[in-house]
């Protein structure tokens, strides 16, 4: 009888058990996010460390962020499949090594090389949380573990900055830029050692994996994305333009592709029913623009510090804390005060702060002595961390809610993988903007690329916001009186 009693679990005992788990999924999720945000921090000291092309610093984080996007969905489809368990533990697994070889990596193209790793891994961790989350809780318990997602987020979005910052001017055992990554290692071996607690998952009706659409979405987003990276935007070479155009005509193939696969009843990569309706084309859209800015700014805000103005890398990670801040604390404002009662005028005023914020800092980056640290830019970084805050858990929700239930998972997935995809797009063009305006060398040189940096990016806030309104398709109150 003793013997059984300590074998069985107690109640009390699985209780803890789930919560732990629920613990390591989440540190799962914010790894991932902390690694998007705390290399653009790290990345000006990687360059000077390994060399290479200035535009390996956009590298480093696109390098990340665009097979997280591509692989996001079949990622997800791999859990439906082998087990969302199973699949969970091999992202982390393939994470960590690539955590550790990033932060051993002794030349440019090595640590690119990795990266792409690490984002591949990413996107086979990120679409099995919830659905494990959902195997593990029932009722008022679930509710409470999926609603821990957002504050989790929100709080790697604050620490990400300002611990690659950290990190890197700590420079522990003489370890400098790779801390940042290897911060994932004991990280992942925690995660791994609860993971086994975890109950495995996958659909009861499994899918098929559209391994052409994939290749298709990865040749057509890479032709995109190469050329405006590696070249000067404004003047792009006959290749360039060249390459875009090839991706473009591979997207429509891509297009077709689904179509076909939909229509023979195998299951596409992109659900073709999704874009019956307006709203969510204009979700992908709006997604696409906006995050594009959030991610771009926060690059080439790093690299006018770092590189036109000489500042540390502590004291870059700190400026943008002001911008971490405040999107945590207007998420929560949106999610729990807002959104029930403006709905989705919500989005809307979360681009009218943001918009006013990005206009402030081009006052300061216009006024600014080129010698001197902007110290009034960290209020109009705030505001901006307000607007983006009150914008994107009001812009997810109106998004999701004309759609069909079975249609919610794979739309929810696009919009992760649209996300990322917005980011990858942002860090290219308004990062090459940057330093293709830069170049000449010099602090004044400096504040003039920023300043044209940032119009772009008002300019695509502008495009937010009226894909936005295409979004919302009929304004009928709901039973809390808020209109979506």
């Amino acid at each position: 009888m003793t013997a059984e009693r300590v074998l069985a679990p107690t109640p009390t005992a699985a209780y803890r058990w789930r919560w732990l788990a629920l613990t390591a999924l989440l540190l799962g999720e914010a790894m991932n996010l902390l690694d998007a945000t705390i290399v653009q921090v790290a990345a000006p000291a990687i360059h000077t460390d390994l060399g290479g092309s200035v535009s390996d610093v956009q590298w480093f984080t696109t390098a990340y962020t665009l097979p997280f996007a591509v692989l996001l969905i079949t990622g997800g489809r791999l859990g439906d499949i082998a087990g969302r368990r199973r699949m969970f533990v091999v992202g982390i697994t393939g994470f960590m090594l690539a955590s550790a070889a990033c932060a051993l990596a002794p030349t440019v193209g090595l640590l690119i090389a990795f990266r792409v790793v690490q984002g591949a891994a990413a996107a086979v961790i990120i679409p099995q949380t919830i659905g494990l989350i959902k195997t593990m809780f029932s009722g008022g318990e679930m509710a409470k573990a999926l609603g821990s997602i957002g504050p989790v987020m929100g709080l790697a979005a604050v620490c990400g900055p300002v611990l690659g910052g950290v990190l890197t001017h700590a420079d522990l055992f003489g370890s400098s830029w790779r801390a940042v990554f290897l911060v994932n290692v004991p990280l992942s071996v925690v995660v791994l050692a609860i993971a086994p607690k975890m109950p495995e998952d996958r659909a009861p009706n499994r899918p098929t994996l559209d391994l052409t659409g994939t290749l298709l979405a990865v040749l057509g987003i890479g032709l995109v994305v190469y050329p405006l990276i590696a070249g000067d935007i404004s003047a792009l070479s006959g290749w360039g333009w060249a390459a875009i155009v090839a991706g473009l005509a591979v997207m429509v193939v891509f297009a077709l592709h689904q179509r076909r696969v939909a229509a023979s009843g195998r299951s596409p990569l992109v659900e073709p029913s999704l874009f019956t309706r307006r709203s969510f084309p204009a979700a992908l859209v709006t997604s696409t623009a906006f995050f594009a800015v959030t991610n771009g700014l926060m690059m080439v805000i790093v690299l006018q510090l770092q590189l036109g103005l000489g500042i540390d890398v502590l004291d870059a990670g700190l400026t943008l804390a002001p911008w971490s801040v405040g999107l945590a604390v207007a998420s929560w404002v949106a999610g729990a005060h807002l959104i029930p009662r403006l709905g989705h005028r919500t989005m809307y005023l979360g681009l009218a702060v943001f918009l006013a914020g990005a206009l402030a800092a081009i006052a300061v980056y216009h006024s600014a002595d080129p010698a001197a640290y902007p110290s009034r830019l960290l209020v109009a970084l705030g505001v901006i961390g307000v607007g983006a805050g009150l914008f994107s858990p009001a812009f997810f929700s109106i998004s999701l809610h004309p759609l069909k239930p079975q249609e919610i998972g794979t739309a929810a997935g696009l919009l992760n993988a649209v996300q990322q995809l917005g980011a990858t797009l942002g860090v290219a063009v308004l990062g090459s903007i940057y330093l293709n305006n830069a170049a000449s060398g010099g602090a004044s040189a400096s504040l003039h690329a920023i300043e044209v940096a940032f119009w772009v990016a008002v300019a695509l806030v502008v495009v937010s916001f009226v894909s936005s309104r295409l979004m919302v398709e009929k304004e009928a109150p709901d039973s809390t009186g808020a209109q979506h």
